[in-house]
């Protein structure tokens, strides 16, 4: 029986979403057969090391999210210690993590990205980077963690720009109009697109975890051109970074593009999550249901497709 470490929790501002991932796939990979190790990831790196010391696992399932869990810090651990885990590299996850990065990756693969301006808080405090709206974000966090949108009339400016907490430089973006999209990616094969929506401001932390948060719609209700080029994006994007094993594309569907009931529309590229959430909301395994992928059989698939190295 193949021995699994599932390292989940981690230190990041996404711990509750890790620790709720990590779970469920422990009971999932216990339903597929394997022998299951779950890791409660600390600031404590010598008690993890200890703790796959103990395990000596053959494959490490990694639900960490968010920084140390999916910028490529634990991906360089397990290569230093030759153990296969699932996702991405320590490359990949770096690049796919630092979103300045990844947007020079695939504007270089000729894919669509949006106008971007990185900002010092003081920049932002003195001034609107863009006409309104736009969107302002971290450089390097998920799941919608320091998001904000500025529409007209709003005087949070000056607030965010003197409470930003996120590192020393501010993602700006003009907001692109429309709906939600996200695609999920095994290998080279892209699910199916689901559309996201929300009663709330935006697709934020809240609409992504909270029950009831977000409704999902797949297959996406969109013009059957603007589905198949999503499709082909996300797996061109999973490609350009280097990803492995899963990964979930997001993006935004300018659908005030064209004409008649049922527009193509502009399909623009936002982010690469190489470490998707695996939690009873998540995308990529209601995607994989669809698609006729049990929940334990998606989790097996990541186990035998495990790896390490760049």
């Amino acid at each position: 029986m193949k021995r699994v470490a599932v390292l989940y929790g981690g230190i990041s501002a996404e711990r509750e979403v890790s620790l709720n991932s990590g779970a469920q796939c422990i009971a999932a990979l216990r339903e597929a057969g394997y022998a299951v190790t779950p890791i409660d990831v600390t600031a404590d790196l010598g008690a993890l090391l200890t703790a796959l010391q103990a395990a000596r696992p053959d494959v490490v399932f990694n639900t960490l999210h968010g920084r140390f869990g999916e910028d490529g810090c634990i991906q360089g651990v397990l290569d230093w210690l030759h153990l296969p885990y699932t996702g991405s590299g320590v490359r990949a996850s770096a690049v796919a993590m630092d979103k300045v990065a990844a947007k020079a990756v695939f504007a270089a693969a000729g894919l669509p990205v949006a106008e971007h301006r990185l900002l010092a808080p003081a920049e932002l405090e003195a001034a609107d980077p863009f006409p309104r709206p736009y969107v302002l974000k971290p450089v390097s966090e998920g799941s919608s963690v320091g998001v904000h949108i500025l529409r007209g009339g709003d005087n949070r400016r000056a607030e965010i720009a003197q409470g930003w907490k996120f590192g020393p430089a501010i993602l700006a973006e003009p907001f692109i109009p429309g709906r939600e999209l996200t695609v999920a990616v095994m290998h080279d094969r892209a699910l199916t697109v689901t559309e996201i929506t929300t009663s709330l401001a935006f697709y934020d932390y809240e609409a992504k975890y909270a029950d009831g948060g977000s409704r999902h719609v797949l297959p996406a209700p969109i013009h059957p051109a603007a589905a198949a080029e999503a499709m082909r994006v996300a797996v061109a994007a999973h490609q350009a970074l280097g990803c492995r094993g899963v990964s979930r594309a997001d993006f935004r569907y300018d659908d005030t593009v064209g004409e008649g009931p049922l527009p193509l529309g502009r399909v623009v590229l936002l982010e690469v999550n190489t470490q998707p959430g695996m939690t009873a909301t998540s995308l990529v395994p209601e995607q994989a249901a669809h698609c006729g992928i049990a929940f334990p059989q998606l989790c097996a698939w990541m186990v035998e497709h495990a790896a390490h190295g760049p």
